[in-house]
């Protein structure tokens, strides 16, 4: 998702010039201390004046805080991106055939942490450089899903073999390797399609055509494309709530609770420095919303197992929203299980799949562009430069192809719940994010814990879908603001594309077997591209808004690029971009001058 310039500045900015002891300055010789700190309340005016003069950080991009702060903030980022990235094997999970199956679900929760830890060191270390954390994307998962709908990857009926047997002797039965192959060879469909797709990403990135097409991008085309990925997938959330409605607006109560309603609420916390207790305020509520707001229906489904209040048959109504269902994956998941490259088998590849997966690769490459001037603002640093941009859109490239080959069963992107963190925190250093990609990588191997994650009722999940996709369309629809809504021109394009996003994928999945051209591969191209809301949306947006006469000012494309090429306070010069131990090699030869992703780019 990518948050405007407004939302991410008015997250957590104190007046200019304070300094939390809580942490410390960042040129400070002594180690932070925990004080008592109660800000005074902000006016209107006192938050423009911040905004206006940059964010004051306690850390900012090239800084280094202690270890134990290091840990504690990587964590609280970790937490911070658990429901996304979480979401989408979730998501893929009955698609996959994988819905009863889980010591699958256990394995591909641990690989995606593993991978999102991976892909995180890679673009702090080498990529933007910036603060930003890679993970899941629900760019992907509308093409997915559009894959998996094709006749030859649908599920196999219910009283087909899909449970998993173990005999006394420890010999595995030909149900299991039939359950593993159903599943298996679905992703690796997947995979394929995501490894192909991503060269695109990473040809925009190392050939600089990144600012190319962005020329041509304005806010109508890329609203109704967001747009349509949260409204796309309103059945998942629809079936994970109908489980138990009560249980999954519980949840939703929750969530709005701590992240709005008690989002100004500091909590006093106490630790324990230089002989003696010392007090600090912490926006609790407002940092670990969705976590609040899960753990809360999860533990009143435990109470309601436990005293057997929710029904026990599988046909009940409630019965999905028990804690006890799942328990098998916990006790029969291995402690550590490292994932490996090709642990699903060797990738498929299909033209269909591939072309339907590239609109998901340019959705995600457009909101991670946003992103990085959103994380530069936020970390103190210089808005990124044209080499920086390229590189950051090439290893998030290079990030789905390992998410591809590992075995996600999605790929990377850009998450902009991390980069508002950033302004509540005031920490913007790239080592508290390396230090959460460590924690993702260890938190991957250990197999249990990817486990007990499935034994979250579907009607919590579902409750958690409600917030987070509704979110999502809501930000495909902020990008609205730089646009004339009162011409009758914009009008026209935003309600026909996302329209037509809406009506033909549904008539294509009802009509799909009447589609034939001849040539098969063909008809899965069609129906593929033509069932993937967000493409849809995205190119009839792309070509009418570049056909239909306007000027930029009605177009909103030139407040929304002078909004986002917006100066911010910098604390550091553009070498907080170079790449490490290299500046020197790239300054010698004049061949890195033409290269567009290396800072000697001219």
């Amino acid at each position: 998702m990518r948050l405007t310039s407004e939302e991410t500045i008015e997250l957590g900015l104190k007046k200019q010039g304070t300094v939390n002891p809580a942490f410390g300055g960042k040129d400070s010789d002594e180690q932070p201390q925990l004080t008592v700190d109660i800000g005074e309340p902000h006016t209107e005016e006192g938050l423009k004046e911040t905004a206006n003069k940059g964010v004051d950080l306690f850390y900012s991009l090239n800084d280094r805080p202690p270890w134990y702060l290091c840990i504690l903030l990587g964590f609280q980022h970790y937490i911070l991106a658990f429901g996304g990235i979480i979401a989408v094997p979730l998501i893929l999970a009955e698609p996959l055939c994988i819905k009863d199956n889980n010591a699958a679900k256990s394995q591909l929760i641990s690989t995606i942490f593993f991978v999102s830890g991976l892909c995180t060191l890679l673009q702090t270390a080498v990529g933007t450089r910036l603060p930003i954390l890679q993970g899941g994307t629900f760019s992907f998962i509308t093409p997915t899903l559009a894959i998996l709908a094709l006749p030859k990857w649908q599920c196999p009926a219910p009283n087909a073999p899909v449970m998993l047997t173990v005999h006394q002797n420890g010999t595995h039965s030909l149900e299991e390797e039939n359950s593993d192959e159903v599943w298996m060879s679905r992703i690796r469909e997947i995979q394929g399609a995501i490894l192909v797709a991503s060269l695109l990403q990473l040809v925009l990135g190392l050939s600089g055509m990144v600012g190319l097409v962005l020329k041509y991008i304005g806010p109508l085309a890329i609203a109704p494309t967001i747009n349509l990925i949260g409204l796309s997938l309103f059945i998942e959330a629809g079936k994970k709530s109908g489980g138990h409605w009560g249980i999954a607006a519980l949840t939703v109560c929750l969530i709005l609770l701590f992240s709005q309603y008690l989002s100004k609420v500091n909590v006093p916390m106490i630790a324990y420095k230089d002989k003696k207790w010392k007090v600090f305020q912490y926006p609790l509520f407002k940092l670990f919303s969705a976590l609040f707001g899960m753990c809360g229906g999860w533990l009143l489904c435990f109470l309601l197992t436990i005293f057997d209040v929710l029904p026990s048959k599988s046909d009940q109504y409630g019965f999905s929203a028990r804690t006890d269902i799942s328990l098998d994956a916990v006790a029969n998941s291995p402690w550590f299980h490292v994932p490996y490259p090709g642990q699903w088998g060797m990738p498929t590849v299909s033209l269909s799949s591939v072309l339907g997966m590239m609109a998901g690769v340019l959705a995600s490459t457009m909101e991670s562009i946003g992103d990085y001037y959103a994380c530069a603002r936020l970390s103190g640093a210089p808005p990124p430069p044209t080499h920086a941009i390229n590189r950051g859109i090439a290893v998030e490239g290079i990030g789905c192809i390992l998410a591809a080959l590992w075995g996600t069963g999605n790929g990377t992107t850009s998450y902009s719940q991390n980069i508002a963190a950033l302004g509540i925190t005031k920490v913007g250093s790239r080592l508290v994010l390396q230090t959460t990609g460590i924690l993702m990588i260890v938190l991957g191997i250990f197999g249990k814990f990817g486990a007990v994650f499935i034994t979250i009722p579907d009607p919590v999940i579902g409750g958690m879908f409600l917030v987070m996709f509704g979110m999502i369309a809501a930000v495909g629809i902020s990008n609205l603001q730089y646009v004339d809504l009162n011409s009758s021109r914009n009008l026209l394009i935003l309600g026909f594309s996302t329209f037509s996003g809406l009506v033909l994928p549904t008539w294509f999945h009802s009509n799909s077997g009447i589609i034939d051209t001849g040539i098969k591969e063909l008809d899965q191209v069609i129906v593929v591209l033509f069932t993937t809301h967000m493409f849809i949306g995205g190119f009839f947006g792309f070509i009418l808004d570049n056909t239909i006469p306007g000027t930029d000012k009605e177009r909103g494309i030139r407040r929304w690029r002078d909004k986002v090429e917006e100066e911010s306070k910098t604390t550091c010069d553009q070498s907080c971009y170079d790449i490490p131990f290299c500046s020197s090699l790239f300054k010698r030869f004049r061949c890195f001058q033409y290269l567009p992703f290396l800072p000697s780019y001219k």
